[in-house]
């Protein structure tokens, strides 16, 4: 097998992105099937979760995506979603947490039920999902060949780019550290926890900033390596953590932002 394939191909896995039907969630979902993975993908709306794997499947990738309707925003929630996996597979063996929500407001208005969704969701959502899923991680891991756990982090979770999004960042950090707590436990289960700490990409939650190429091209003006992210960036990190080559990493929290961690004296996303 060229070692190009050895390392990086995920053919034969099956993977669960949550969040999977827009955004840094469906560029997830490509990369996998892309690699040769059955992927599904789960949010909130059923109808975009399906259209979703119908758009990429006509890609003509090695993988599959299939896409059905998962909310990680309730304990009641999360328990449906990993019945509706568990229905479709008896074995995991990626596990990417993408599912997000944010919150804008001015300190003098941000409300408290911004704390309670924006926590409930990125971070006890992210680990319900996790701890329900547990069985069929375990079941694909192995020592030669761990299951994987991603979450998706964020570069505000290390650094104020952002005004007004005090709940977004804070849950980030949570996530960040989630992460490294997990790792350490899961280590000796033979999974892997790892997360993407992401800068600007197009997406639904960075829309107001990147929406338009003119806004996409403006707010890369102000990432140190000149431009916002690419679908290309996050495939190649997933692929990495995924395939051969990620299987001695966890614990990590990957800076996907062109630099930015690095220059944090200024507001990179400013609503307007």
């Amino acid at each position: 097998m060229p070692m190009l394939e050895r390392l990086f191909s995920v053919e034969g896995k099956t993977a669960l992105v949550t969040g999977g039907a827009t955004g840094i969630g469906r560029m997830i979902a490509t990369a996998l099937a892309g690699g040769g993975a059955r992927v599904l993908i789960a949010s909130r709306k059923s109808e975009a979760c399906e259209a979703t794997a119908a758009e990429i499947n006509a890609e003509g990738h090695p993988g599959t995506v299939e896409g059905f309707a998962g909310d990680v925003s309730s304990e009641a929630g999360v328990a449906a979603l990993a019945e509706a996996v568990q229905a479709r597979t008896d074995r995991l063996d990626i596990l990417f947490n993408n599912a997000g929500v944010s919150w804008g407001a001015p300190l003098e208005e941000f409300p408290y039920s911004a704390w309670a969704k924006v926590m409930g969701v990125n971070v006890a959502g992210l680990f319900t999902v996790t701890q329900r899923l547990l069985p069929l991680l375990e079941k694909a891991a192995s020592a030669e060949d761990p299951a994987r756990i991603v979450n998706l982090g964020s570069v505000m979770g290390a650094a104020p780019l952002a005004e007004n999004v005090y709940s977004y960042a804070a849950s980030k950090a949570a996530v960040h550290h989630l992460t490294r707590c997990l790792a350490k436990e899961f280590a000796a289960r033979h999974i892997t926890v790892n997360a993407f700490a992401p800068g600007p990409f197009q997406s639904k939650m960075t829309a107001f900033a990147t929406g338009t190429d003119e806004k996409a091209a403006a707010v890369g003006r102000g990432v140190p390596m000149g431009r916002i992210g690419a679908p290309d960036d996050i495939a190649g990190a997933a692929l990495f953590l995924c395939g051969r080559g990620g299987a001695y990493t966890t614990g990590a929290i990957l800076p996907l932002d062109g630099g930015i961690g690095v220059e944090t004296g200024h507001e990179l996303f400013e609503e307007h």
